[in-house]
């Protein structure tokens, strides 16, 4: 009786996506290729994934309000010194697990080895875009502080890389004499009109919602808002009418989302390439990936939490069953928000204090399966380049793994382009991240979903460990409303005395004889 009907209609959604994308496509790149020819175009993939692509645009319209609104009440209705241990509380278990993450994908990278052989033989997928690890993590400083924040409801601030040419100026010849520059001029006017091209860093910026400015602003807001007392009360008021119009739009799509978590996975099955490709390196590489993750989705997050809660984890986790399916459908972290936040609070009972602040922070800074791929994957190309890394290769690795994790915002396929500062780390060639594009759809899904519940386990240890704050909070919210009412006593009193005081009705009097 735990849980609703509702939530288990998503597993149930994706089993039949499976079938039916078996159905449609089974043998790859072959029957899509019969299907364009039937139909004259591959427009009906598109038409086919439709459904779910209006199940991402109905979750991603929620995403803005719902950040905003759910950290400014969360901050708000603790005071600096309860939301301040509860931060430092997240923060170290975000870092914590993202650390644990990274040192699993090394350790099963290294003993199952997926890269034996060359790369000459694995199918390349899409281009890479150059990024430095200086620029990218100069942007991320940037985008916390948008300088405007309508425009950092829709772009993110981000570092472009231009070609331009450069004149190159003619050294100067001490020795040269009259004659020898006479006889020279043509290859000295050669020399005037040479250029030299150069790669410089120009700003720029890339459609998308700048999550971490609006998760600083909304943070600091709320602290504001928090020390306001009685004056911020009717912001309070507002933000938390708006957080609980929000959620109750996420139970109305919800009842939509089975429905386009199917057509969603179902959509990119068919569109799938060729599964001949998938093999040998590739295979291998997956399955390791694979591994990694549910190592730490399946062993060490539910161990963690028992550890520290001293519940059941399978309870917790079968809670989260909506959120988990939505995370796989999406493959994004911050559009699965919304039904994250439902499956914490109501049927998991999380405090909404501690959702609304860990939540959004979670979603935006703490990728668990995102950081363990990023490492895994870094090392994997380094085996199919027979580049044998050396100790303090492997500890680079793991730093940026981590640092570029944090950076990696809650869209799809983000750790691709992570995944540049990892390799250019220690010196690996960024093109060779086209041999991984193929499958990493697929496992950006799972990384997702790994990262979900990661945030999930998160908010139920950070509550576990700031219930005396909780508490003492409610205890001093539960004495100034006393105090109020203590306060409305004297007058009530004084009200009483001057009735009982009033002389008594000639009327009463005569009724009394």
């Amino acid at each position: 009786k735990r849980f609703s009907r509702r939530p288990l209609c998503a597993p149930g959604a994706t089993s039949v996506a499976l079938c039916a994308a078996a159905e449609i496509n089974p043998c790859g790149t072959n029957c899509r290729t019969v299907a364009q020819v039937r139909n004259g175009s591959s427009s009906i993939f598109k038409y086919f994934s439709f459904p779910g692509e209006l199940l991402m645009r109905m979750l991603q319209m929620l995403v803005l309000p719902l950040i905003v609104s759910s950290l400014v009440t969360g901050i708000a209705a603790l005071d600096s010194k309860a939301s301040g241990k509860m931060g430092v509380r997240a923060v170290v278990y975000y870092m914590s697990t993202t650390i644990i993450a990274v040192l699993i994908g090394i350790i099963i990278v290294v003993i199952i080895h997926p890269g034996k052989g060359t790369k000459e033989n694995m199918h390349r997928e899409g281009k890479i875009v150059q990024v430095t690890a200086a620029d990218a993590f100069l942007d991320l400083i940037r985008n916390m502080f948008p300088p405007n924040l309508v425009e950092a409801c829709f772009k993110q601030f981000k570092t472009n890389y231009e070609k331009r040419m450069f004149k190159v100026g003619i050294p100067p010849n001490d020795t040269s004499t009259v004659a020898s520059i006479i006889s020279n001029v043509s290859e000295a006017m050669e020399a005037l009109t040479r250029m030299r091209e150069e790669i410089v860093p120009v700003p720029g910026s890339v459609n998308g919602v700048n999550a971490l400015g609006l998760v600083v602003f909304s943070i600091s807001f709320g602290l504001v808002i928090g020390s306001m007392k009685e004056q911020g009360q009717a912001l309070k008021d507002f933000f938390d009418s708006l957080n609980e119009a929000i959620m109750r739009l996420v139970a109305l799509i919800m009842w939509y989302a089975p429905l386009g978590i199917l057509f969603l996975i179902a959509g990119k099955i068919v569109e799938m390439e060729d599964m001949g490709v998938i093999g040998g390196q590739l295979a291998m590489y997956t399955v390791t990936v694979i591994i990694g993750l549910l190592i730490h989705a399946v062993i060490v997050l539910p161990l963690l939490y028992f550890l520290i809660t001293r519940k059941n984890p399978w309870v917790f986790i079968g809670g989260l069953i909506q959120a988990l399916v939505t995370a796989l459908g999406t493959s994004s972290s911050s559009a699965t928000l919304p039904v994250t936040f439902k499956c914490l609070e109501e049927i998991n009972g999380v405090d909404k204090r501690v959702t609304r602040f860990v939540l959004p922070v979670g979603a935006t800074i703490n990728m668990d399966g995102t950081a363990l791929y990023e490492a895994l994957a870094a090392i994997f190309i380094a085996q199919v380049n027979n580049f044998d890394l050396n100790f303090g290769q492997i500890i680079t690795i793991s730093i940026t793994a981590t640092a570029a994790s944090i950076g990696a915002a809650g869209i799809p396929q983000a750790g691709l382009v992570t995944m540049v500062i990892v390799l250019t780390s220690v010196g690996l060639p960024t093109d060779d991240i086209t041999l991984i594009i193929a499958v990493d759809w697929f496992l950006d899904r799972l990384r997702t979903t790994t990262n979900v519940l990661g945030d999930s386990i998160g908010a139920g240890i950070v509550e576990h460990l700031s219930r005396h704050e909780l508490k003492n909070r409610d205890a001093e919210m539960g004495n100034s409303v006393i105090e109020e009412n203590e306060m409305k006593k004297p007058y009530q009193l004084i009200s009483q005395e001057n009735e009982s005081e009033k002389p008594k009705s000639p009327v009463n009097e005569v009724r009394r004889v």
